[in-house]
């Protein structure tokens, strides 16, 4: 069975890098290019596996992710915050988000492999 993940960023240079690098790993990668645009997909599709980052037009990483988990199939699924936003108030407000982990850009695609793969198994 393959394994999908789900990269929300409005950088289209970020998504493309964050989709190179899961697909090289493997990963089946949906991309979406905002919190609107990923509450979508993700209502429409069951994912492994949400990557978001949290600065995005029209609704934040945040916000996705409260969303996200108000779905009854996504109510567990494993959440990343891959953002530049790195102050411990952010990470606690990701936390009470239902954030599962939290990666600061520019990230290294090896440590977002190990993290995927520690997340979705």
């Amino acid at each position: 069975m393959s394994i999908s993940i789900l990269a929300v960023d409005d950088s289209a240079s970020v998504r493309q890098m964050v989709c190179f690098t899961l697909k090289n790993a493997g990963y089946e990668v949906s991309e979406a290019v905002d919190g609107m645009d990923g509450l979508e997909k993700a209502r429409s599709k069951h994912f492994n596996l949400i990557l978001t980052d949290q600065n995005m037009p029209r609704m934040d990483g945040l916000t996705l992710i409260r969303n996200v988990r108000a779905l009854p199939h996504h109510k567990k699924t494993p959440t990343l915050m891959l953002t530049t936003e790195s102050s411990d108030a952010m990470k606690a407000q990701g936390k009470a988000a239902g954030a599962t982990g939290w990666l600061v850009k520019p990230f290294d695609p090896q440590r977002l492999i190990d993290v995927v793969k520690k997340v979705v198994g």
